[in-house]
């Protein structure tokens, strides 16, 4: 009976309250409940200081009365919000809920008497809000969610501490950037995500979240770009944004950057610096994903893909010091930050390249594995480095693979020297393209070497 007893409902529910006398933390151990009650209020009332310290420190030259709370009363709220959430465990969240609108009504009430008392008020209810957060932060940690709201705790007091630095930011803002951020979520917060990710058309090569994601990569690198130019100015910017931008889609980058030189003459060697940055940052992408499945695959591509992204740093530092500066690379911003005609175009060539690349696998069949390297390196790199890193791990040869590899990044770059030239014009073409050729010939030799 008593073991019955100890394993029933009852018991199970007990163990829930961080009051009971044993709780199990992650890995197994166990302490006394009393102790996670007293850790649990701790969190709350650290919360609560954390937020009112801030709090404080704004309203450090009010005069006592003016302020509807300072580090003390956050501290007691957090507490306060803590003490509900342990309770609750008990009582339920009925209760906790009804502890949270008393305190918004409370704080209502302090706020209109001292908005009535001072000569100039503050319609401003970012204390209020603060102040609510506050308890609703230490509930949490009462009821067993000490991390997030720690967590939550620490990304209101940087939004509470950077209010000069945002309404800065906002008054800087141009309407058409606005509007241009808006566009830019809903294509990939809201359209991205309904889209099927699977195959359709002709042997099922048409994968609707893919083509669509590159898209989001496009617009968003130009994004990225337009402020990168703005905050730091165009020569920063453009390699800044390159950089980053290799790190999703050095392809996508190499677009971005190369319909800016359309209209920015004589800032041909910086778009280059830019865009071969990004076409450098692809190696090391490529070796970490190949590691991820096969560390001897990893280990035949470490100098080739070693060396080929060190010449291309390299040829970019050189663009970049050879670069105009001064009013020939004022026009290199991006007139407009959202832009999608041209990602839209270029997501219908990834569309083709994914139905050809389909159709050679399907005539050639495994046999054609350098074909298909190429045919696909036209458009990603990545999925073929991951196809060929999971297939030398069971029966295809490492060096097989590793050349079939080097294969597609050779084409994929001299894609993007194409992209350069198609887009941004003969002078930007040029540059890239040599040092593209100069960078598969450094790849080459050094995989004949090691081999």
């Amino acid at each position: 009976m008593l073991a019955g007893t100890a394993n029933g409902p009852g018991s199970q529910q007990r163990g829930k309250n961080p009051c009971s006398r044993l709780q199990t933390l992650p890995g197994g151990a166990t302490i006394n409940g009393d102790i996670t009650a007293f850790y649990a209020l701790g969190i709350a009332l650290g919360l609560g200081l954390v937020i009112g310290l801030e709090r404080g420190w704004k309203g450090r030259e009010q005069e006592e009365g003016q302020r509807i709370a300072g580090i003390r009363t956050f501290a007691l709220i957090g507490l306060l919000g803590g003490a509900w959430g342990l309770l609750a465990h008990e009582t339920g969240t009925a209760m906790l809920a009804v502890a949270f609108a008393s305190l918004a009504v409370v704080l209502a009430v302090a706020y209109a008497l001292t908005q009535h008392r001072v000569q100039d008020p503050d319609i401003g209810i970012t204390g209020i809000i603060a102040a609510l957060l506050a308890f609703a932060f230490g509930a949490m940690a009462g009821l067993g969610h000490g991390a997030l709201a720690a967590a939550g705790a620490v990304v209101t007091t940087i939004l509470l501490g950077v209010k000069p630095t945002l309404h800065a930011w906002v008054s800087r803002l141009e309407e058409r950037e606005l509007y241009a951020a808006l566009k830019l979520l809903v294509i990939s917060v809201v359209i991205l995500p309904l889209l099927p990710n699977e195959g359709y058309g002709p042997w099922e090569a048409l994968n609707p979240y893919r083509i669509w994601w590159m898209v989001v990569l496009i617009t968003g690198i130009s994004f990225v770009g337009y402020f990168a130019m703005k905050i730091v100015g165009e020569r920063k910017g453009i390699v800044a944004t390159g950089l980053f931008a290799g790190l999703a889609s050095s392809t996508a980058a190499t677009v971005s950057l190369s319909r800016i030189a359309r209209r920015s003459h004589g800032a041909e060697n910086l778009l280059a610096a830019g865009i071969l940055v990004a076409g450098a940052t692809m190696f090391p992408r490529m070796l970490v994903l190949s590691s991820i499945f096969n560390w001897s695959l990893a280990t035949a591509l470490l100098w080739p893909m070693l060396a080929m992204s060190v010449v291309n740093y390299l040829a970019a530092a050189l663009f970049w010091h050879w670069s105009v500066q001064g009013s020939k690379t004022a026009n290199a911003r991006l007139q407009n930050p959202f832009e999608l005609r041209p990602a839209l175009l270029f997501a219908a060539l990834l569309a083709g390249l994914m139905v050809l690349s389909r159709a050679l696998s399907d005539r050639y069949g495994d046999t054609g594995i350098y074909l298909l390297s190429a045919v696909s390196g036209l458009a990603d790199v990545d999925a073929i480095t991951l196809s060929l890193a999971n297939m030398a791990s069971e029966d295809l040869a490492t060096s097989t693979a590793a050349l079939a590899i080097l294969i597609a990044a050779f084409v994929n770059a001299c894609v993007k020297a194409g992209l350069a030239g198609g887009i941004g014009g003969v002078r930007l073409g040029s540059r890239v393209g040599a040092s593209t050729l100069f960078v598969i010939a450094t790849g080459l030799t050094t995989w004949w070497v090691f081999l």
